[in-house]
């Protein structure tokens, strides 16, 4: 059952995802499963669980029961064949790099990248894993990088923070052609908005601290396959984790490779968090989507506002695309002050707007990029991915509209 049935909605399937199988007591939630350990009657059942020969749980750091109530939802949102869930998305990225990937491999990954997924593939070119970095806006950019070594193409949907969106289709034909690894950022737009599956990636990351658990009470990360991509031709594969269903052979690979060795678990309460606010996701997305469409045509009407960055607008380079692609433009948005005002004074006057490095939150929550989450890259990095010193990224929240539009605009006064 982990295929969205075609007579239900998202919401509906999402809801009812964890009474597709018996719950104890008749509770509507999976319960929180807290034990390390996991105790057989038999010596045989034990063994056979470790070689993967039947279902159920060897050790904590593998995984817990209440987790996998969340990977089966996420499955669902996704239209995925499985998932596995990480403590964190940054743990998720780094277990598909770590689990899949070798010493000489190449990947080609988007320029426009969170800046931690940056920092992490700086790390992987010091490992003996190359990376090039491209403008993913263009598929001739990203074949142009290809060679006989590349893997693994990674890219996000739409760009932490500058909104640029990737050109997920013709990207998606490359690695078909050339049977890559095709992993999807789907953070910023969340399975509500957009199933990579759609352009046939073959993994797809979630950092579920974000939209889908939405509420910032609990940090988690997610790697969906959905099922495009033939493992069976994939040489980085380990002869233990081929088992019978060969769709099954990289998901396996990254339970074991990726979490069970490097540890990144999930733990109960945090899964459990997760999984109750991911069924609020599609309420949450239409009105912070509502509200930052209105947020951004306020702003780019102001005349101290240089820039807005936002997919909504016409203005936005891939628009057009953003409309083809998505079923909304999503809940974030950048935008340049005048050089003549002092960002962080204006940041400083906002009242309703929580000054915070997170984003996908229920309240709108604003930070000075260049100075934050940007500033370890250096300024010549920062301006090769078009970060001005005052630029302003703002993750929009479900507030009334109205008290958010008059927040910025005495902030601007």
């Amino acid at each position: 059952m982990n295929d969205l049935s075609p007579s239900r909605g998202f919401t509906t399937a999402v809801l009812h995802s964890d009474r597709a199988a018996p719950i104890e007591h008749g509770a509507l939630h999976k319960p929180l499963h807290l034990s390390v350990a996991y105790g057989y009657r038999s010596a045989r059942d034990l063994a056979a669980v470790f070689q993967g020969r039947a279902q159920g749980y060897a050790y904590g750091r593998q995984g817990n029961p209440t987790a996998t109530a969340l990977e089966d939802k996420i499955t669902r949102m996704e239209d995925g064949v499985a998932t596995v869930c990480f403590s964190t998305g940054m743990a998720a990225i780094g277990a598909i790099m770590i689990a899949l990937l070798r010493a000489g491999d190449h990947i080609v990954s988007s320029t426009f990248l969170f800046g931690n997924t940056y920092s992490m593939f700086a790390t992987l070119a010091t490992q003996g894993i190359e990376v090039s970095f491209v403008d993913a806006t263009d598929a001739r950019a990203v074949e142009a990088a290809l060679t006989p070594a590349t893997r693994l193409v990674f890219v996000e949907t739409i760009a932490n923070p500058r909104t640029q969106i990737a050109d997920l289709a013709r990207i998606s034909e490359l690695c078909t052609a050339r049977r890559l690894i095709y992993v999807v950022d789907n953070t910023m737009t969340s399975p509500y908005l957009f199933r990579p599956k759609s352009v046939q990636a073959s993994l797809v990351v979630n950092a579920l601290t974000k939209y889908i658990g939405g509420h910032g009470n609990a940090l988690g990360g997610s790697i969906t396959d959905t099922g495009a991509f033939d493992w069976t031709g994939f040489p980085n594969l380990y002869a233990s984790y081929k088992a019978a269903n060969p769709k099954l052979w990289g998901i396996t690979q990254l339970r074991k490779k990726g979490l069970r060795d490097w540890g990144g678990t999930l733990a109960a309460e945090q899964a459990h968090h997760l999984a109750v606010g991911a069924e609020t996701l599609a309420l949450r997305m239409e009105r912070a989507c509502a509200n930052a469409m209105a947020l951004a045509e306020f702003l780019a009407a102001q005349s101290r506002v240089r820039a807005v960055y936002y997919p909504g607008l016409p203005g936005h380079p891939q628009h057009a695309l953003a409309r083809k692609l998505f079923s909304g433009f999503g809940a974030l948005l950048a935008f340049e002050l005048d050089p003549a005002l002092d960002c962080f004074d204006f940041l400083d006057r906002l009242q309703n707007v929580v000054l915070s490095s997170n984003l996908g939150d229920n309240r709108t929550l604003a930070i000075p990029v260049a100075h934050t989450i940007y500033w370890e890259m250096g300024p010549e990095r920062r301006a090769s991915m078009g970060i001005a010193d005052s630029l302003i990224r703002v993750s929009v929240g479900i507030e009334d509209r109205k008290d958010l539009i008059a927040d910025f605009t005495q902030a601007l006064a």
